[in-house]
């Protein structure tokens, strides 16, 4: 089972201290207002992400990344639990961006992080303290909304260090 996404790009922000490959998944059926990515609620847009495809992508960053990141795919959970599979056994860190408040168990098993919530304008996104947004590393299950704050602490000590 297969999807289509978008070309993936290297993303620097999406994971906090991770360099990802982003593949953004068509097919949202969420479709929140003020959507920054409205193209993405269209199914057939975008090229066919096959296993193939995919693990051509890996190849082609393979000593760049540490994580890949799925802007959705979740309603498809047979293709998206086949992707991450792959990129674990690539040896990479794994992370979804969802819309939803929850999700499958059977989903969440293979992910490193979770961005979960829809976006709401008056809300804010991971950066913001009154988002209904939650960022968690699944592996210890620690929020980590704050480093996405540009006056966190944890950013002005990385920033002063460097």
């Amino acid at each position: 089972m297969n999807f289509n996404c978008l070309t993936p790009s290297v993303v620097f922000q999406e994971v906090p201290n991770e360099i990802s490959l982003c593949f953004s998944i068509t097919g949202c059926k969420i479709g929140c207002k003020g959507c920054h990515s409205t193209e993405l609620w269209n199914e057939s847009y975008g090229m066919p992400l096959t296993n193939t495809n995919f693990i051509h992508w890996l190849k082609k960053y393979k000593n760049l990344i540490t994580c890949i990141v799925f802007f959705g795919g979740e309603w498809q959970a047979s293709a998206l639990i086949e992707k991450l599979l792959i990129a674990k056994n690539f040896g990479l860190k794994t992370c979804l961006y969802s819309g939803q408040d929850h999700i499958d168990i059977n989903i969440s098993q293979h992910l490193t992080f979770l961005k979960t919530g829809r976006w709401q304008a008056k809300l804010g996104g991971l950066d913001s303290t009154t988002t209904n947004q939650v960022f968690r590393n699944l592996l210890t299950g620690e929020k980590l909304n704050h480093l996405f704050s540009q006056n966190s602490a944890t950013k002005e000590q990385h920033y002063a260090a460097a």
